[in-house]
């Protein structure tokens, strides 16, 4: 496991910055540790606000700066704005980085220069990430991936902080349960936010639910899906409240990035 003191020399040799911050266990964890590292005057903490980013993600971000007495800047992204990213097609993630990176750059110029830091991690390098490659483009730095922590580095090193991110299960943008070529809707993804939190309200703690026009697909981890059946009315109940008609169950159980899947697929 790589020192921790390899990232907090790092983050020197960039100086004043700004921290992408999605309250995810990535974020959570380089926000944290800039803040420690370089203090208030030189990191600056954002959070991207758009239909994207859960409703309670926001407030966990809220709550989580709050905590560590840390300033969170909230900057507004019109993604649902472009063309290219509403159409969902195999970039979509580049036009959202994109988005990201055009809300943030202000911030940057404001604070002499700051670099633009994103929390990806050694992991997130192998899959299919469009919207790291329009990052990097655009100047963002990856403090993470430049310091060697994987994903397992980045929650045992927060547990050993004491974060309470250290186990907060991936949760990717409202965008991520569509499948490409399916538009990405303001409706489309209110009717997934609404899903995903009827099925926290019951309990579950780690899911996805994937968006097919009337149908949702749930994704649970294998060892929640007995548990889901014996709450098979309550389940239904809840997301059929968010909008849906038909309710099915992946006996693949839960695959953060499976679409990718399908994407590959279809350019063979």
């Amino acid at each position: 496991m790589p020192e921790l003191d390899a990232l907090r020399d790092r983050l020197r040799e960039l100086g004043p910055m700004v921290v992408a911050f999605s309250g995810g266990a990535d974020s959570a964890f380089l926000a944290y540790v800039a803040h420690d590292t370089l203090g208030a005057e030189r990191v600056t903490v954002a959070t991207a606000v758009s239909a994207s980013l859960a409703g309670d993600e926001l407030s966990d971000c809220r709550a989580l700066t709050s905590e560590w007495g840390v300033e969170l800047v909230e900057v507004e992204t019109d993604e649902l704005a472009n063309d290219e990213y509403r159409s969902n097609d195999g970039d979509r993630c580049y036009w959202c980085k994109s988005s990201l990176m055009d809300a943030l750059a202000p911030l940057a110029t404001e604070h002499a220069g700051a670099t633009v830091v994103l929390g990806v991690n050694v992991d997130d390098l192998g899959d299919h990430r469009p919207g790291q490659r329009a990052a990097a483009e655009r100047g963002a730095v990856f403090p993470l991936v430049d310091a060697g922590f994987t994903k397992a580095d980045v929650r045992e090193w927060s547990r050993v902080l004491g974060l309470r991110t250290w186990d907060k299960p991936a949760a990717a943008c409202l965008s991520s349960r569509v499948p490409y070529g399916t538009p990405v809707t303001v409706e489309v993804l209110g009717r997934i936010e609404r899903a995903e939190r009827a099925l926290r309200g019951l309990g579950f703690r780690e899911l996805r639910v994937r968006h097919y026009g009337d149908t949702a697909r749930i994704e649970m981890p294998i060892g929640d899906l007995e548990r889901v059946l014996s709450a098979r009315a309550d389940v239904v109940d809840a997301v059929r409240s968010a909008g849906y008609a038909y309710v099915t169950l992946d006996l693949e159980g839960l695959r953060s990035g499976n679409l990718n899947d399908a994407l590959k697929s279809r350019t063979r």
